[in-house]
C-alpha cells in the first residue's frame, strides 16, 4: 500500500468469497491480476493514484465485482455518483470494523445473486442462439400472441409446419407454455423483435 500526501492509504482490497483479503496498491495492479471465478467484493478507496476509484469502477462496468467505497472526504454528490454506478455502499473513514464487514457481506451476497442471474441468462442466450431462422420467426409470432393459422398465413407455410417449428422451439427452450416461453426469452436479456399486432383473420 502507498500513502497519499494527506496520509490516507491508497488501496484496492479484493475480498473473494471464503478467501483471505487481498490488497492491491493501485487500480492498475488490480486490473492486471488473474480474474477470480467466484463472487468478489472490492473495498475501494476513492483516492487512488493514476486511476481513481470511480475510474476503476467504470473500467469494471459489466463485470461481476461488487464495490464498497471508502473515503476520508466524501460528500453527497460523490456518494451519489458511486451508488448510481452500482456500488453496494459508500463509507466514510474511519469506519467501524463491524460496519465494514457488514457492507462486505452484503456485497458478496449481491455478487452471488448476480452470478446466478448471469448463469441463467447465458444459458437462455445459448439456447436462443440454437434456434434456426425459421424457428425464430415462429417464436417471435408466438410470443406476440398469434395463432398457428395466423402464423402460417403470415409466413406462407402450412399450419402443420408451424406446429413442427413451434414444438422444436418449446423443446429447445425447455418450456411447456407460451407464458414460460416469454419468460425464457426475457431471461435471455435479448428479446427478439416482436411482430406487429396479430392480424384479425
Amino acid at each position: 500500500m502507498t500513502k497519499s500526501p494527506s496520509g490516507i492509504a491508497w488501496s484496492v482490497c479484493c475480498v473473494p468469497r471464503a478467501s483471505p483479503w487481498r490488497l492491491y496498491a493501485s487500480a492498475a495492479a488490480y486490473l492486471a491480476r488473474r480474474t477470480h471465478a467466484g463472487p468478489v467484493c472490492l473495498v475501494l478507496d476513492v483516492s487512488l493514484p493514476e486511476m481513481d476509484g470511480f475510474g476503476l469502477q467504470q473500467a469494471l462496468a459489466g463485470r461481476c465485482e461488487e464495490i464498497v467505497f471508502l473515503t476520508g472526504h466524501g460528500d453527497v454528490p460523490m456518494c451519489a455518483k458511486g451508488m448510481k454506478a452500482g456500488a453496494t455502499d459508500f463509507l466514510l473513514k474511519p469506519v467501524d470494523d463491524e460496519v465494514l464487514l457488514a457492507a462486505v457481506q452484503q456485497a458478496l451476497d449481491r455478487a452471488r445473486r448476480h452470478g446466478r442471474n448471469n448463469a441463467t441468462q447465458e444459458s437462455a442466450r445459448a439456447r436462443l442462439r440454437s434456434l434456426t431462422a425459421r424457428e425464430t420467426e415462429v417464436m417471435q409470432r408466438v410470443i406476440a400472441g398469434m395463432l398457428n393459422k395466423q402464423i402460417a398465413a403470415d409466413l406462407g407455410i402450412s399450419e402443420k409446419t408451424v406446429k413442427i417449428h413451434r414444438g422444436r422451439v418449446m423443446k429447445k427452450a425447455g418450456v411447456a407454455s407460451v407464458p414460460d416461453l416469454m419468460r425464457w426469452v426475457d431471461a435471455a436479456g435479448n428479446v427478439p423483435h416482436r411482430h406487429p399486432d396479430p392480424p384479425t383473420r
